[in-house]
């Protein structure tokens, strides 16, 4: 990304109106000749219409004051505006050594909440649509993701299907020869399946459909390609969420439908005896209140409401579902089962726990973000406080411990006054990590995504970003995909089925931060990423946008 245009410096500003009062004042004493006591106080005069030219200039300042909040340098130079920029430049190669130096031009348009993410300008208004072409790379053979032989209740070996292969580089989405426009995409870190609806407002889902979790009124029958969710048709679905083997969708009107694996009470339909939906049904919230959030963990579910509150269902294992409780009670000898919640329930209790060990509840919580990795949840209230809990193994959690917690308890460095800017607006989870986006836009990282590295114990900053303006974050198994100001960053350890996006032929894996080359030039507005696979918006608005996507390759 090249450094964003300085604003010209006017240096010559303060010297141009001395030099005009002097001339004022030289043409006065031409008219009549002063006496001597006269001159002197006209050269004390001149002498006191120097200083404001060493001193200092409003002008100036301003401008720099401008450049010192885009590049976060405080002690912006003065000299000389020529010189300013050149010293930006630098700056801005020192702070992103691991992303390649030469960015595609239109990276520097702003991709659509990169205003509220990372506090910059206000967008163009063509950016506030997210519609755009649908974009995919990664594993396609979703029977096969992740797994070493095919199992007996996939009906379609889908081995044969020319769709169904490693996708190493992004490819535009077809059907029936005609590229998929979208405006929203999801998935999720457990899941080998995701839903996307178009720009005319239809939901379509492709992927595994072991557990009926297309919603497409079957199960075993994987769909490599998008199809059309019937019984979703003319409600607008405005988000979803995916889970291991099922999947959540929210309506417009804040109503909930849920499909898939229901064994656990994942879809919180409150029904014990059904086992699995493959259609999508409306969820059993008694309370009645718009839903405004929807987040699945492997087997468990969060909604949140209009008023800022979560509820949770599923399986309790760890902790998860926050109801300080793992559910676990024993059945017969060493063998245990589980109580599972089948409708949801609310999440009263958040704590806070002090250095020596001392735990207070935590009071006015409105749930303003939630995210749920395989095991663990992270959520971020109105006053920028992020909580985690469930499986703390790898640090996930990131309160510096191991130990499992059963209620949201507050992460310690996002603990401060607002005033401060270390609140967090924004978390995502994978598999055994966790990240977070604070009020400045900067982007944090803790846990473990790679099985061979070390944890990290508690949220730091990713150095390799700092300076780019993050808009869209997403995290895989393991793998991660950020959008920076309008380019696409990836990394992730290997194994790996083409989700980074890198392309065929070249690395498959990468332990920092790499720009995705196969989408340089591209303006990329959103990103989701499942398993093994990646989703991307592009847009499309733009003829030069438009020639660039008809060149890439299709899929399927």
């Amino acid at each position: 990304m090249a450094p964003k245009n300085k604003r010209d410096t006017p240096t010559g500003t303060a010297d141009q109106a001395c030099k005009r009062l002097k001339d004022d004042i030289k043409a006065e004493t031409a008219v009549s000749e002063p006496k001597v006591e006269d001159v002197q106080d006209n050269n004390n005069l001149k002498e006191d219409v120097k200083v404001p030219t060493n001193g200092s200039k409003p002008a100036v300042e301003s401008s720099n004051e401008g450049e010192s909040h885009v590049n976060g340098d405080k002690n912006a130079d003065k000299t000389n505006g020529d010189d300013q920029v050149k010293s930006d430049e630098t700056k801005e190669e020192e702070v992103k050594p691991a992303v390649t130096e030469t960015k595609p031009a239109e990276a520097s348009t702003s991709t659509t909440n990169s205003a509220a993410a990372g506090g910059g300008d206000e967008e163009p208004e063509e950016d506030d649509d997210p519609t755009g072409t649908l974009l995919i790379c990664g594993g396609a053979n979703w029977d096969m993701t992740g797994r070493k032989e095919l199992p007996k209740t996939a009906k379609k070996p889908v081995e044969n299907d020319p769709a169904a292969r490693n996708l190493w580089a992004p490819h535009r989405a077809t059907i029936d020869g005609k590229t998929l426009r979208v405006r929203g995409v999801f998935s999720g870190c457990s899941a080998c399946h995701s839903v996307i609806v178009t720009e005319d407002g239809v939901t379509m889902t492709f992927g595994r459909n072991d557990k009926g979790q297309l919603g497409v009124g079957s199960t075993g029958t994987t769909k490599v390609t998008p199809v059309v969710v019937e019984a979703l048709k003319g409600i607008n679905i405005v988000a979803a969420a995916c889970g291991r083997s099922h999947t959540l969708f929210l309506d417009a009107d804040g109503i909930v439908y849920a499909c898939g694996d229901n064994k656990m009470g994942q879809l919180g339909t409150n029904q014990m005896a059904v086992q699995q939906l493959n259609s999508p049904v409306r969820i059993a919230f008694k309370e009645n209140k718009p839903i405004v959030k929807v987040a699945c963990g492997a087997e468990f579910s969060m909604i949140v409401d209009d008023e800022g509150r979560l509820y949770s269902f599923g399986h309790p294992e760890h902790g998860q579902l926050g109801h300080n409780s793992e559910g676990k009670y024993f059945t017969s000898g060493n063998k245990f089962a589980f109580h599972c919640e089948y409708a949801p329930r609310r999440v009263v209790t958040f704590i806070e726990k002090s250095r020596e060990g001392h735990i207070s509840p935590v009071d006015e919580v409105f749930i303003t973000d939630v995210a749920c990795g395989t095991n663990h949840t992270l959520a971020v209230d109105k006053k920028h406080r992020c909580f985690a809990w469930g499986f703390a193994g790898y640090h996930r959690l990131g309160h510096c411990e191991t130990k499992n917690e059963l209620v949201p308890r507050s992460i310690k460095n996002f603990d401060a006054p607002p005033a401060s800017g270390r609140g967090a607006a924004r978390v995502f989870a994978g598999a055994s990590h966790s990240m977070a986006l604070d009020v400045n836009g900067l982007l944090y990282f803790w846990g473990q995504n790679k099985s061979s590295g070390e944890a990290t114990m508690y949220p730091k900053n990713v150095q390799d970003l700092c300076g780019w303006r993050v808009s869209a974050v997403s995290c895989a198994n393991r793998s991660i995909f950020v959008i920076a100001d309008g380019v696409a960053i990836s990394w992730g350890p290997s194994p790996t089925y083409g989700e980074l996006g890198y392309g065929e032929g070249k690395a498959k894996s990468s332990t920092t931060p790499q720009e995705v080359k196969t989408l340089e030039g591209f303006n990329i507005s959103n990103v989701a990423c499942g398993f093994a696979h990646t989703l991307l918006i592009a847009k499309d608005k733009k003829p030069e946008e438009r020639q660039a996507l008809d060149k890439m390759k299709s899929w399927p």
